[in-house]
């Protein structure tokens, strides 16, 4: 919506209620014309308005004549400190009104009773379809007991999370396919020497971004080296300080490939003080596409993390999830990863 905001002269807001088709807003009909043809000249994907699914596609709720199955669920730990369970959200909210359906967020903050409840009063409800379960960054979760004992008559879906024995359809980003995939780009800009500054390496995105890393450059011939390597926690600061580092080694790296756009923006600040342009002097590449990455100087290149495409992928499975029998369900092994996709801005140049 920046994108569309910027090439048709309006505001991010006046962009984001033509699209919605909010009403009320007093919007001239040049105004809303003009939005949408920029926003169809730019690819963007507008929201689906086609007739929502039939009646009889959806399952009437069990021993409940007359009702249809078209509540979801959805339990999220947090949802305020970071945008990405966000648009997770957003990509749900858009698959289930398609299908004709809503969702009911609730958010948890992980507290145990409070998942218990919002479980309890979900599980009630005679037009519950099934709960999407998701978690703010990517792990292993233990599933409430609340949600164990209906998984026989509830279906469920994991978002961003799994289950240690993989037993429940899962929806997670392909993180080893993105950490390839942008270190493969470096690499095809004629970059040999690609600095690498991860986020905490405890974390899952953490290990599986560096594996990704690792894959490419062995893929390439091209050896790895631990001394290009720094490990921060996602934090501006740490890239600032990572990025130093790397640079005052006797061989400093051509590129700096850095695990998410805030640990990016530290670098660039960084090579800016050691006097050294972006991408002239050194190219940099994020990781999350972070409304932030369209506002440095120059545009960040980065990779996007699918959130939306996740949320909508969340839910669909979890129509097929409800029109499969309960023991049918129990045998099927699900997992599904998303790919992340790489942004061309104007930080990676290709290296002499």
């Amino acid at each position: 919506m920046t994108d569309v905001a910027q090439a048709a002269g309006v505001s991010q807001s006046t962009v984001s209620m033509v699209l919605n088709n909010m009403t009320g807003a007093r919007l001239s009909a040049e105004t809303r014309s003009k939005v949408l043809g920029v926003a169809m000249e730019l690819g963007y994907r507008l929201p689906r308005r086609e007739a929502p699914a039939p009646a009889a596609a959806i399952p009437a709720a069990p021993g409940v004549p007359g009702v249809r199955r078209n509540l979801i669920g959805y339990l999220v730990d947090e949802i305020s400190t970071s945008p990405h369970p966000v648009v997770s959200v957003d990509g749900a909210r858009d698959a289930a009104w398609t299908h004709d359906c809503v969702v009911s967020v609730a958010v948890t903050r992980g507290n145990a009773e409070q998942e218990a409840a919002a479980i309890e009063m979900l599980a009630m409800h005679p037009a519950l379809l099934g709960i999407v379960y998701s978690t703010i960054f990517t792990r292993e979760v233990a599933l409430p007991p609340a949600l164990v004992h209906r998984l026989g008559t509830v279906p469920v879906v994991l978002l961003n999370c799994h289950d240690e024995q993989h037993k429940l359809p899962t929806i997670v980003p392909g993180e080893v396919g993105g950490g390839h995939a942008a270190t493969e780009h470096l690499i095809a800009m004629g970059h040999n020497r690609i600095g690498f500054i991860n986020g905490e390496p405890w974390m899952e995105a953490a290990k599986d971004r560096i594996k990704g890393y690792r894959r490419a450059l062995a893929t390439a011939d091209l050896p790895f080296d631990p001394a290009l390597v720094r490990d921060g926690d996602w934090m501006s600061g740490t890239g600032f300080e990572a990025t130093r580092s790397l640079m005052a080694g006797p061989r400093p790296p051509t590129a700096l490939f850095c695990a998410n756009d805030l640990m990016a923006l530290g670098a660039m600040e960084a090579l800016a003080q050691l006097g050294l342009k972006v991408p002239d002097d050194v190219s940099v590449m994020g990781y999350d596409d972070q409304e932030i990455s369209r506002h440095t100087h120059p545009p960040l290149t980065t990779m996007v993390l699918p959130n939306y495409e996740m949320g909508r992928a969340a839910v669909e499975a979890l129509l097929v999830a409800a029109d499969t029998p309960a023991a049918q369900r129990a045998s099927r092994r699900h997992l599904i990863k998303i790919d992340c996709p790489l942004v061309e801005r104007q930080t990676v140049r290709r290296h002499a």
